[in-house]
């Protein structure tokens, strides 16, 4: 045999060795998780933390009025998406520098393993459910509160409870589950489920009307997809976010278009006025924004543009 033909069959050899272990390399497992879901920035003196519970998806094509389906599909197609879409739930935590403050608790296990992560989360991002002094609830519905409990008992030992009062009227009262059709009975239970535990142990204070309830927070109604939907207002040296709960769902449809409605709206008059009024607001005064349902971390600016909106999320950054 000739030295270029045991070089020819060394070579062969080698590339074998070589793809055999490639195979091997690319026969690990595909990881499917992300990382922790928690995003921090500073609000002037304020420290805000975005949590995830997960995603949730949503079949928007079953649910958005004012929109034909071809728009729906033009619409989610111009932002590389498709129907159903994977959306976000999405809770914020306020450090003060005097108070621990949770907007929403997420869906705990409402809903499927998708969801039920934003206590893991707000553990990971260096905090403990027992620290939290207040929590402000949007509304009541189950992916906004199912976090509050879990076996009867609270999550956050020692937070104190806040929602409008317009909301626990509606939520709370047996009279109300009593006289609701059969297939809405479950969403008053589910809220007396999560809100009893607080309300056992005097824990609950709900709120009438726009009021600061710590100082740099302030509630502002919003009523329309809820009752008492509450939007919450975080102010601190010259800043402002603006952390609107479900005032809209469906960022690729309805900033665009504000008009687009969403079934779940209990009075959809009522909210559209509101996302009007909220919308314009955030966009002339350069206000930060929080969604519930926005791609997390659900945090961004909005700017005008002809009869729609724009929306910019925040920048990746690390608080200084």
């Amino acid at each position: 045999m000739t030295l270029n033909e045991r070089l020819r069959g060394f070579g062969a050899a080698l590339a074998i060795i070589l793809l055999a272990g490639a195979a091997a390399e690319a026969s690990a497992p595909l990881q499917k998780t992300q990382a922790p879901g928690y995003y921090r920035m500073m609000l002037g003196d304020f420290e805000v933390t975005a949590l995830s519970d997960g995603i949730l998806s949503m079949k928007v094509g079953d649910l958005l009025t004012h929109i034909t389906p071809k728009e729906i599909n033009d619409g989610l197609a111009r932002s590389f998406l498709k129907d159903p879409v994977d959306t976000s739930v999405n809770g914020f935590l306020i450090n003060t520098g005097s108070k621990l403050v949770l907007i929403d608790s997420g869906a705990g296990t409402l809903f499927g393993p998708t969801l039920g992560k934003l206590v893991a989360n707000l553990k990971a991002s260096g905090y403990q459910p027992e620290q939290v002094d207040e929590i402000y609830i949007t509304h009541m519905h189950g992916d906004h509160i199912g976090g509050l409990s879990a076996d009867g008992k609270t999550v956050f030992q020692n937070a104190v409870v806040r929602a409008s009062q317009l909301e626990a009227d509606y939520w709370l009262s047996q009279a109300h589950m009593d006289a609701a059709a059969k297939d809405a009975k479950e969403s008053y239970q589910t809220a007396m489920t999560a809100l009893n535990p607080y309300v056992s142990a005097k824990r609950f204070k709900p709120f009438r009307g726009d009021l600061e309830l710590v100082p740099g927070i302030r509630a502002m109604a919003a009523p329309g997809h809820t009752a008492g939907h509450t939007v919450y207002v975080v102010e601190s040296n010259g800043q402002t976010l603006e952390l609107w709960g479900d005032l809209m769902h469906v960022a690729a449809l309805q900033f665009p278009d504000p008009n687009v409605i969403i079934r779940f709206d209990t009075d959809s008059a009522s909210a559209l006025a509101q996302r009007r009024r909220v919308f314009a607001e955030a966009a002339a005064h350069v206000y930060w924004v929080g969604g519930a349902h926005l791609s997390f971390p659900g945090i961004g600016h909005l700017r005008a543009v002809g009869s729609g909106y724009s929306y910019v999320p925040v920048n990746y950054s690390v608080p200084h």
